[in-house]
């Protein structure tokens, strides 16, 4: 099969385009013909090494976490899924066997393995996958909207809705608006819940975009003061949610824009991992501060469910050929970009 693979960490031209061999599955598992899989940021790191991606190449590694194809083939044990199937794939892998696992916490998995960057992701023509990490695509989604899902809309709808529990009534701040995460929490906060929301990036333009799929207020991070700001937005109450992708450069204030009783929610830390905690904040001002990684099958199920009613949506910014992949993620590194990058594999 055709496939984008590392042999090494690098730049670019670590990603290399050619032939690997086809995979194959076991009695619990599918075989997928990817039509489309979309480009993260974890894909990224994972190409360069950095952020706890490092790793030794004993064989090539095919990036992707994002899948959406068709099931070509099932493994004997298979029977959530059928060949002809239009899915998309949860891109963690859990062990289905462990304590938490039992218990329907699969998010917090013991052994848990990621598509593309433990094992080989969707890079590729073809991928295998445990079968009970594939979901069937409504049929309003595209290949190229389920692709752009699984990674930005689990942990938003675990933060949001499961953790966080926003209501219609309260408000919530959305870091980086132009990002995945962004458009998603943007999305699911305005248009599956209907709080208010505020949002923060770099550019008008990018700030239009925010308003133009949900936002109420943005705030030019670059221009603005995001707490002073924040507050002047809220009558110095504060947000009662905050979802935080970007991590170090984000944090102080917006956690100092934070509600009494507000909810904060860390799903990454793109611009860095260190900061420091104001405890009596926490504790005065009660607020419950939480990380997420992505999120269990049921969150994926629900997003589905939500984005097939077009209750929220993908916002696609390009669609690259798979041979393409360098110029993808050269897009993704320059963050020019607005919502999701998606390879396609004809």
């Amino acid at each position: 099969m055709k496939a984008i693979y590392l042999e090494a960490h690098g730049g670019l031209s670590a990603l290399k385009y050619g032939d690997q061999p086809d995979p194959v599955f076991s009695a619990n598992e599918i075989q997928v013909r990817v039509r489309a899989c979309a480009v993260n940021r974890r894909d990224v790191f994972t190409r360069s090494g950095v952020r706890g991606t490092k790793r030794e190449f004993r064989k090539p590694l095919i990036p992707g976490m994002d899948v959406a194809g068709d099931v070509v083939a099932t493994g004997s044990a298979v029977s959530n899924v059928r060949v002809g199937d239009r899915v998309v794939l949860n891109p963690v892998l859990w062990c289905n066997a462990c304590a938490q696992c039992l218990v329907g916490r699969q998010d917090f998995c013991e052994h848990s393995h990621v598509l593309g960057s433990s094992v080989n992701g969707g890079y590729a023509e073809y991928v295998v996958v445990p079968g009970l990490n594939a979901h069937v695509i409504p049929p309003t989604l595209t290949y190229r909207e389920a692709a752009a899902l699984p990674t930005t809309f689990m942990p938003v709808w675990n933060i949001v809705v499961r953790r966080a529990q926003l209501k219609p009534w309260e408000s919530i701040l959305v870091s980086s608006a132009s990002a995945g995460v962004g458009v998603a929490a943007i999305q699911v906060a305005k248009h599956a819940i209907g709080a208010r929301v505020l949002a923060t990036t770099s550019t008008p333009e990018k700030a239009a975009l925010a308003i133009e799929i949900g936002a109420d207020e943005v705030i030019n991070y670059t221009q603005e003061d995001i707490t002073e700001r924040v507050m002047a937005l809220t009558n110095n109450r504060g947000v009662d949610v905050v979802v935080d992708h970007v991590g170090s450069d984000f944090f102080p204030k917006a956690y100092a824009a934070t509600a009494s009783g507000g909810r904060y929610g860390v799903c990454g830390v793109t611009s860095g991992y260190k900061t420091e905690l104001q405890l009596g904040a926490l504790f005065t001002r009660q607020i419950t501060l939480f990380g997420v990684t992505m999120g269990t099958p049921q969150d994926l199920s629900e997003v589905l469910a939500a984005a097939g009613a077009g209750r929220i949506w993908s916002r696609i910014d390009r669609v690259f050929p798979l041979e393409h992949a360098q110029d993808a993620h050269r897009l993704m590194e320059d963050r020019t970009f607005f919502g999701k990058i998606i390879l396609e594999v004809p």
